[in-house]
């Protein structure tokens, strides 16, 4: 059965673009908001889309690409 619209709690996720060594870019990539803030920031992002990555790379039996920069979206640009 179909949720009501707006019974999704906000900010669950945080969403990052992800681009690649091979300058292809993946974008919104969910990451679980519980994992960001304090010292490390976003870094942790990187660590889970990483792991994320290797998961896909294991299931379709291609090589991971190497994950040039992560932005988080709707971010302001420094």
């Amino acid at each position: 059965m179909a949720k009501k619209p707006g019974t999704n709690p906000k900010g669950e996720f945080a969403f990052f673009n992800v681009v690649y060594d091979d300058d292809s870019q993946r974008s919104n990539r969910r990451v679980p908001a519980e994992l960001l803030g304090g010292l490390d920031g976003d870094e942790p992002a990187r660590a889970f889309i990483m792991a994320q990555d290797r998961e896909i790379a294991e299931k379709s039996g291609r090589p991971a690409l190497e994950i040039k920069r992560i932005e988080r979206v709707g971010a302001k640009k420094k």
